[in-house]
């Protein structure tokens, strides 16, 4: 073999390889970020203030102050983003959610739609 290989990043470089003629460079791609989508919450006529405050508080990590301002924005507004996520981490949160309403026999209602 007479050549050089060599691998570069944009980060780092990699040392000559041996190889044959010719000298190859390997450029590392940038993935593109995620596409995020929002998870919301809709106010109900049945559903409790402390049931909503309750979910903002174990599913979306909010603390109380947090999940009471959350929760007024849905009761005044009619609906509120709780967080945005990941495809896979908001169908999760939005599964958790209609399953634990659905346990406590509360009609609110959670869903999904890209950012």
């Amino acid at each position: 073999m007479t050549g050089l290989v060599k691998f570069e990043t944009r980060e780092t470089a990699m040392p000559a390889l041996p190889l044959d003629d010719t000298a190859l460079v390997l450029e590392r791609q940038k993935t593109k970020p995620p596409r995020l989508y929002k998870v919301i919450l809709f106010n109900d006529d049945y559903t409790t203030m402390d049931f909503v405050i309750e979910v903002l508080q174990q599913f979306f990590n909010m603390n109380m102050e947090q999940a009471q301002t959350v929760m007024l924005k849905i009761h005044n507004t009619g609906s509120a983003v709780c967080g945005m996520y990941s495809r896979d981490v908001a169908e999760t949160k939005v599964n958790q959610v209609v399953e634990y309403a659905q346990q406590h026999e509360h009609p609110l209602r959670c869903s999904m739609e890209e950012n």
